[in-house]
């Protein structure tokens, strides 16, 4: 009887401790664990929208800056008011939305949708003038080119498409990719688009042949987003392999690297090209993991987001105030503003001090 009792001991030991062990480990992430953090009183936060009802899947500003318009897997557009918060239109659609883009003049936004299908709608009256198909499966990035006139997309398919916005018409099929296309965008001008992927690339095409001028296989991981400069000169990536990446576009070579403790998923240049904000992932993977299963992270909110000086590469601020990844950035065309778009179901507007 006492050998009995001594291995039932053993095993509430040997099962016990480990249990309590992993239970530390998951609560540490989860409750107690903090990327490092810093606040030079460069932005404040100013007001957050709320009234999404599923993730926030992307964020611009109007062209004037005076209205703030998001997409999410709600299926709606909205339109807000940058001032007050107040929503203006919202516009409905059949299905979730991936992601969204305004053209330059703010007259009409595009969203690549989970149906496969690419919808253009006009801002000032919520009308639906267009729809694109010809990916099959979810369209993960759409983006105007800076005239207007053509749309760009990409998405599960590995399919980099160049849409004629008047017509419809496909201009270009872009093939190289091997997976999932993540992010599209246009260069300044419009003459070239970069795309970037599940497969670790990022690939820089000739937008008149379709040629590939450059295929960057530098990032380890996923490349989830990229932007241009304004200028032109530089192109930022962000991946799963927890770095952001500068690079020279006309030498094809890197500049700096920003390492990170969690996934990045999403970058934009401030509209002189002196400041980067990205965002992502708010916890490192255990910390996800948990978030799946626990809900947002209301008690320990991690980092996610950051702003950084593209000179130096030096981290000038970060963001802790959001419950859950951040999917989306952008800056206000003035560089007064940053939007923040969130998988908490939220759009937090910040003031950039000067």
């Amino acid at each position: 009887m006492a050998v009995v009792k001594k291995k039932k001991k053993k095993l509430i030991y040997f099962v016990l401790i480990p249990v309590l062990v992993i239970i530390g480990i998951l609560s540490y992430f989860q409750l107690l664990y903090k990327s490092p953090r810093v606040d030079n009183g460069l932005v404040k936060l100013h007001l957050s929208f709320d009234k999404h009802g599923h993730i926030v899947t992307s964020v611009r500003f109007s062209s004037d800056d005076s209205l703030v318009v998001t997409s999410s897997v709600d299926s709606t557009i909205k339109v807000w008011k940058r001032t007050s918060g107040e929503v203006i239109r919202e516009i409905k659609q059949s299905c979730g939305i991936a992601y969204m883009d305004i053209s330059a003049d703010g007259t009409y936004v595009v969203t690549g949708n989970y149906d496969s299908s690419i919808k253009l709608w006009n801002l000032n009256d919520g009308t639906q003038t267009r729809e694109f198909k010809g990916h099959s499966g979810t369209v993960w990035a759409v983006a105007f080119s800076d005239d207007g006139k053509k749309i760009v997309s990409g998405g599960n398919d590995a399919v980099v498409n160049i849409w004629d916005v008047e017509t419809g018409n496909l201009l270009q099929k872009l093939q190289g990719h091997e997976r999932i296309i993540w992010s599209v965008k246009f260069s300044p001008g419009g003459a070239q688009v970069a795309s970037s992927s599940f497969d670790f690339s990022v690939k820089f095409w000739n937008v008149p042949d379709g040629k590939l001028l450059w295929d960057n296989k530098e990032h380890t991981e996923t490349v989830v987003d990229i932007a241009f400069s304004h200028d032109g000169k530089m192109l930022a990536s962000t991946s799963d392999d927890k770095t952001i990446k500068l690079w020279d576009l006309a030498e094809r070579k890197l500049i700096r690297t920003m390492k990170v403790a969690e996934h990045v998923q999403a970058v934009a240049f401030s509209p002189d090209d002196r400041l980067l904000m990205t965002g992502g992932r708010d916890k490192p993977m255990i910390g996800e993991f948990l978030q799946e299963i626990l809900g947002e992270s209301r008690l320990n909110p991690g980092v996610s987001a950051r702003l950084w000086k593209v000179e130096s590469g030096a981290l000038l601020h970060t963001f802790t105030t959001h419950t859950n990844d951040v999917m989306d950035v952008a800056f206000s065309h003035d560089g007064k503003w940053i939007a923040t778009a969130s998988a908490d179901k939220t759009v937090q507007l910040w003031e950039v001090a000067r």
